[in-house]
């Protein structure tokens, strides 16, 4: 679908995509959409890209509740313009309803005239998780870790198994630690429906996973930092760093810390922000993963200390997989087309 061509669509219709359509352009392709994240990556590394800062909508008297714009664009190829517009809304849990929903937004280039609006939660959790395995696999190695921890038993961890699997297939044991031991559990369950021999076992607690797993994945909700010491992990264990807010300033500075932007992950009170305000400096920082992919830095430079890799979560990302899927409906024709949405 060429969203740039004014002329490919009738300029006053508007396409509507669905969750049914994004499961259907999506399933079955992580290795596609982790190689699409890494090119979205390195084009936004080369400045082939333009990337506001996320704008976080909060509420009064409330602190858990947060509604983020992310707009951006992406050339090199993807030509693509838009905004994701995310809700997080933790109660949501409770009420049965998943803590996060979306919609992502594509303007024609050339007109700038809205074209399409696309569900995003699935689009958001799929280039998330793609990007935590392109770093898990960039980091760690081809070989798959004999055990892979994850932390936080929600849908984002559910799709990180998912592309950790398809980009080692091998990998056969998980362990899983919850605060919630019955969510684990449940967890579990639905893993090993999806990914035939592979073990997913509950963890007795969070140290007993650390000192288990060279790989290990955060992917919690925590606000604030719970955990300062990595000391019984591996040696140069692998951290995917993917809820952001978990490590204590401190075990960030003993690290190797990648990030997907430093200038991105450095607000917001994540582990690495705090950890800039403690020390005044990112010198700690020692790489974008795109500098590694693209060869301009090696995977590791010191096997004794982890590494961690921590994404704020870029705006690209999405529009990069939103393209995907948008060439998926061009091809099908799926999704529903609204005919004078616009004034002709």
């Amino acid at each position: 679908m060429a969203l740039d061509n004014p002329e490919s669509h009738p300029a006053n219709e508007l396409l509507i995509l669905g969750a049914a359509d994004i499961e259907a352009a999506l399933g079955g392709r992580e290795l596609e959409v982790i190689d699409t994240v890494r090119r979205a990556y390195e084009a936004h590394a080369m400045g082939l890209s333009s990337l506001p800062h996320s704008l976080f909508l909060r509420f009064p008297n409330n602190d858990s509740d947060r509604i983020i714009a992310l707009p951006a664009y992406l050339g090199d190829g993807f030509e693509i313009a838009g905004l994701k517009w995310i809700a997080s809304m933790p109660g949501n849990v409770a009420r049965g309803v998943d803590r996060a929903s979306a919609v992502v937004i594509i303007n024609d280039r050339t007109t700038g005239r809205p074209r399409a609006i696309l569900e995003g939660s699935i689009i958001s959790a799929r280039r998330t998780a793609a990007s935590a395995a392109l770093a898990g696999r960039t980091l760690h190695g081809e070989t798959a870790p004999a055990t892979i921890g994850v932390v936080g038993c929600g849908p984002i961890a559910f799709e990180i198994v998912r592309s950790l699997r398809a980009v080692w297939p091998v990998a056969s044991r998980f362990l899983v630690f919850d605060l919630n031991a019955a969510r684990a559990a449940e967890f579990c369950g639905r893993c090993e429906a999806l990914h035939a021999g592979a073990r997913f076992e509950v963890a007795g607690s969070m140290a007993d996973l650390l000192a288990a797993s060279p790989v290990v994945a955060f992917a919690t909700t925590a606000g604030t930092p719970h955990l300062s010491d990595l000391s019984m992990c591996p040696r140069g264990a692998t951290i995917l760093h993917i809820s952001l807010r978990d490590l204590a300033p401190e075990v960030i500075l003993a690290a190797d810390n990648v990030v997907d932007d430093a200038d991105h992950v450095c607000r917001a009170s994540t582990s690495i922000h705090l950890a800039e305000q403690k020390v005044g400096h990112r010198d700690f920082i020692r790489c974008a993963l795109a500098d590694i992919t693209a060869g301009r830095q090696p995977a590791r430079v010191d096997r004794e200390r982890p590494a961690i890799f921590s994404p704020f979560g870029l705006g690209v990302l999405d529009l990069a997989l939103a393209q995907m899927v948008l060439n998926d409906a061009a091809r099908s024709g799926g999704g529903v087309r609204i005919s004078g949405f616009l004034p002709s």
